[in-house]
């Protein structure tokens, strides 16, 4: 079974929770984006392979006020004909809890089709789910809401959020989230704190974590994915590796635009 393998996936996996749907400060604001490359690796060689972007805006639902969190990815032209990737990615969430409202994932993979929607029904506990690709046809079910649930996409900005510093080192923090119409138990682990270079030599300071991955059309399962977060009130994923079925991935943070604070992970 196909069940997640997404070049979206080594930014947006490594997901750290607690205390779900309290309000918090937010490190991000309306109108911010970050660009990523992602570079291939393969016995010993690294290929600069695609790009990301994310985008964060302010918006409504239900006449409540609410985030919509957006993502694209895309591998290089010249990479197409190994592996070409177009991806999409949404959610709408609640502007004070975070917790989802509405998800789509459209992407196409080396020719794998993914096309899932979710919409969170709060009063009624349950999430209405469509899910195909390319191995299955257009399904509709109703999941029920358990416990505490994210989305990819609301991941990626809700663990920003958390307070990193009052985590311990080798620290093991579970959390719950739907994937392709299924729901995980997955963790993280706290690391602690690391220096890092980027590849186009900036030097930050950066909080380290693992995440456990689901296995699927390019990830192994297992805690293979790492990700240094800035140690500073934006708390931007400045990179992110994974290793994959053949070889391993990397993405580096090259751009932010309308931050909400300045950078002050950034040492040189």
């Amino acid at each position: 079974m196909h069940k997640t393998g997404t070049l979206f996936l080594i930014i947006g996996l490594f997901y750290v929770l607690d205390g779900f749907g309290q309000s918090r400060d937010y490190p991000f604001k309306n109108g911010e984006k970050l660009n990523y490359r992602v570079a291939y690796n393969w016995e010993f060689v690294w290929v600069d392979a695609g790009r990301i972007e994310f985008e964060v805006n302010s918006t409504t639902y239900n006449d409540n006020p609410a985030w919509s969190f957006k993502s694209f990815g895309r591998s290089l032209t010249s990479y197409d004909w190994i592996f070409k990737v177009r991806d999409y990615f949404e959610s709408v969430t609640d502007s004070t809890s975070m917790k989802p409202y509405l998800f789509k994932r459209i992407t196409s993979e080396g020719g794998y089709k993914v096309n899932n929607r979710y919409v969170f029904d709060y009063q009624k506990n349950c999430i209405l789910s469509s899910t195909e690709n390319s191995n299955r046809s257009l399904q509709y079910d109703t999941l029920k809401i358990d416990s505490d649930i994210l989305d990819i996409q609301t991941a990626v900005y809700y663990f920003r959020t958390l307070n990193y510093p009052i985590m311990t080192v080798g620290e093991k923090i579970p959390f719950h989230m739907i994937i392709d119409g299924e729901s995980f138990n997955l963790y993280g682990r706290y690391l602690g704190i690391e220096t890092i270079e980027n590849f186009d030599g900036q030097i930050f300071r950066c909080h380290k974590f693992s995440a456990l991955l689901v296995e699927g059309t390019i990830f192994t399962d297992g805690e293979d994915l790492f990700v240094w977060i800035t140690d500073d009130k934006n708390r931007i994923p400045i990179l992110v590796e994974a290793k994959i079925l053949i070889g391993s991935v990397k993405a580096f943070f090259t751009k932010g635009e309308n931050l909400q604070y300045p950078m002050d992970a950034l040492i040189k």
